[in-house]
């Protein structure tokens, strides 16, 4: 058995047959978390949940994307968001349903900030910036009492501009601010992380978690397997990001839960391990992370 910790089988890419994948995923022994971006996407993953008696769950949450309107153009997705407040008594409503295991996703994204223009770089412009990161942080940090008050775990997006890791860097500085004001540890996992290998250890002392995805197949730089070498056996767990990021060997095509199999057997070769050592090893960590009931 594999648990696809972070699928988005609730996104318009599966508008046609939504059902029938989570079907196949579980007829390959494929558990499946579809996680929220704003209040839409975060209802229709409690729909899909609801359809299921055991195997599918959902997480609702904002995606700091979503903190602010802007055109998403990239190889894999393209997108206007509407911009979305966290109404924090409307995600409630929804994290209250039992078969919500997580808040999110929520976090920073620094990859997409506006640029000023040129070496004319007017006031305006610069403190827009400004107020694009503090409405990620602001919602970002509501999203992490939210969990703290329901006991869910917090699954956190985290994309630092180019060549840095500073969207990492304040999402830490974050964490560790909140905890202190909380008096207590926050159950979390860092999805889809791709930032230094010494950054990674900052979060894995903050007791969190983090899960690799299809990246692991492709990636040419080196950093993917030393992220994977260094992770303690017990705090990594596995996702897709479906419909984004299909493994090897079915790139360019659309991603689905039952694919994580092939980010399993990638980890696998990394640290010489058995496929089904991988398999039972991460299914642990997913239950004892996210908190669902044994398969």
């Amino acid at each position: 058995m594999l648990i696809d910790t972070h699928a988005h089988v609730n996104f318009r890419g599966f508008k046609d047959d939504a059902k029938e994948v989570l079907k196949r995923s579980m007829d390959q022994g494929v558990w499946v978390i579809n996680i929220g971006s704003q209040i839409d996407t975060s209802r229709q993953a409690v729909e899909l949940a609801n359809m299921f008696e055991k195997g599918v769950y959902a997480a609702v949450g904002l995606h700091p994307e979503h903190t602010h309107s802007q055109h998403v153009d990239e190889e894999e997705t393209h997108f206007l968001t509407r911009e979305e407040h966290f109404d924090t008594s409307m995600y409630r409503s929804l994290a209250e349903n039992p078969k919500v295991v997580g808040i999110g996703e929520c976090g920073l994204d620094y990859y997409r900030l506006p640029v000023p223009d040129g070496p004319h770089q007017d006031g305006d412009h610069l403190e827009s910036l400004d107020i694009i990161k503090e409405k990620q942080k602001q919602a970002f940090i509501a999203q992490i009492n939210l969990a703290k008050e329901l006991d869910k775990t917090l699954i956190i997006h985290s994309r630092s501009s180019k060549g840095t890791d500073d969207a990492a860097i304040d999402i830490l500085e974050i964490l560790k601010s909140e905890i202190l004001n909380l008096k207590s540890d926050i159950r979390f996992v860092l999805h889809s992380y791709t930032g230094s290998p010494e950054l990674m250890q900052e979060f894995y002392k903050l007791g969190g978690y983090i899960s690799f995805n299809g990246i692991i197949t492709f990636d040419k730089t080196g950093n993917m397997e030393k992220l994977v070498k260094q992770a303690p056996l017990d705090r990594f767990v596995l996702e897709t990001d479906c419909p984004y990021l299909a493994p090897v060997p079915n790139r360019g095509k659309r991603n689905e839960p039952a694919y994580v199999k092939y980010v399993a057997q990638r980890v696998a070769e990394v640290l010489g391990l058995e496929l089904a050592e991988v398999e039972k090893m991460t299914t642990e960590n997913a239950k004892k992370l996210f908190l669902f009931p044994s398969p």
